[in-house]
């Protein structure tokens, strides 16, 4: 897929359910989601990049579930 958007940015809380980013594959937004609280740490891809199953996106560090 190609990584259409990127909602958050390093050092931003997150909760449960908040968008992250926007992955188009296939002609569809997948949109990913937190699972858990967090702040975001490092981003790994950029908008435009094409990235593969199982790639790194992002880190989220903070409170396991």
């Amino acid at each position: 897929g190609v990584i259409k958007s990127i909602a958050v940015r390093p050092g931003q809380q997150v909760a449960v359910g908040d968008e992250l980013l926007v992955i188009e594959a296939m002609k569809m937004d997948n949109v990913i989601r937190a699972t858990r609280e967090g702040t975001v740490g490092a981003i790994h891809v950029t908008e435009g990049r094409q990235v593969a199953h199982g790639e790194p996106l992002l880190d989220l560090v903070g409170r396991e579930p």
